[in-house]
């Protein structure tokens, strides 16, 4: 009886892991016959798991949604990553998730073995966690975007613009990303008949999805990251800005800064930035270190003056 339990928490494992299995990759990796899965599966199905099965050559098992949830089998790396992930989630960033992030993390802390909660604990004491202005995202429309890329579902939905413009999208939705305490959604928008990157907080789905996509090659090489990277920088923020650097593209790119650097000459380039507030980016812009010039739009210029204006008296009459 031991050994067939243990094989039936290792099945669930493996059903957890991967999607699809097939009969006798199942029977490889748990050195049983073909005809012991099979066993297995029926006992699992009689404990009140729903294991689908495919019948033919490409058939195989599925664990299927059903209303009991499937013991977690986690090693000692995997529960630590997610009790700090859960500690991290009681800061925000997603709606309502503070709550449910604590009464999880509870019940979590309570089957760790003690080495493992003085690991978790001592990275939840001497970590500080720093909060910012981002507005949060309902977790069904998460997992709304997250099941239609999986499912490969064009997704239509509501989309409130960086300037208030309402409308309508029809996207084959490719990757969920989060960056800063934001959440994006890269996908392929089919009437612009171009990629485009959206704020996850300014969507509202439209149900139920629509047709089925077959998958696009994405920009960048691929690289989701570069891809929002690039599109955060400048196209969805409220202002755009263009600033000439006196420094080297070279020098300026060599900094990291999650900017576009276009050089002039081989004293100066040229950056192009975003952003929802221009005061912000006015003493944003003062963090690069260099001696610049704003040359688009004005009302930037402007603030860089209040701002030079507000050091000046904050230096005194010196």
């Amino acid at each position: 009886m031991l050994d067939t339990s243990a094989r039936l928490l290792k099945l669930l494992s493996l059903f957890q892991a991967h999607r699809d299995w097939s009969g006798p990759e199942l029977a490889a990796r748990l050195g049983v016959s073909t005809r012991t899965i099979r066993n297995d599966v029926e006992r699992l199905r009689s404990l009140g798991y729903p294991v689908n099965a495919t019948p033919g050559v490409a058939g195989g098992y599925r664990l299927g949604a059903g209303a009991a949830l499937p013991p977690l089998l986690l090693d000692d790396e995997e529960a630590v990553a997610v009790a700090v992930g859960l500690g991290r989630a009681t800061g925000g960033g997603v709606e309502g998730i503070e709550e449910s992030s604590v009464r999880a993390l509870a019940k979590l802390e309570q089957v760790l073995p003690s080495r493992l909660r003085r690991r978790v604990s001592a990275l939840n004491a001497y970590t500080v966690q720093m909060p910012g202005p981002a507005p949060s995202v309902r977790p069904e429309v998460l997992t709304t975007i997250a099941n239609a890329a999986r499912d490969r579902e064009r997704l239509r939905f509501d989309y409130t613009g960086h300037d208030g413009e309402q409308s309508v999208r029809d996207v084959e939705p490719y990757r969920l990303a989060h960056r800063r305490a934001r959440w994006y959604l890269v996908g392929y928008d089919v009437a612009r008949a171009d990629w485009r990157t959206f704020r996850v907080d300014r969507v509202r789905p439209r149900l139920p999805a629509g047709p089925r996509f077959t998958p696009r090659e994405l920009p960048e090489d691929g690289d989701v990251a570069a891809y929002v990277e690039k599109g955060v920088n400048t196209a969805m923020w409220r202002h755009r800005a263009t600033v000439l650097l006196h420094a080297p593209v070279e020098e300026m790119r060599a900094l990291k800064h999650p900017l576009e650097f276009e050089p002039v000459d081989d004293a100066t380039c040229l950056a192009h930035l975003g952003g929802d507030d221009l005061y912000r980016m006015a003493v944003w812009i003062g963090f690069l270190g260099v001696d610049f010039e704003v040359l688009d739009p004005p009302e930037l210029a402007e603030q860089v003056l209040l701002l030079a204006d507000r050091y000046r008296r904050a230096a005194g009459p010196r």
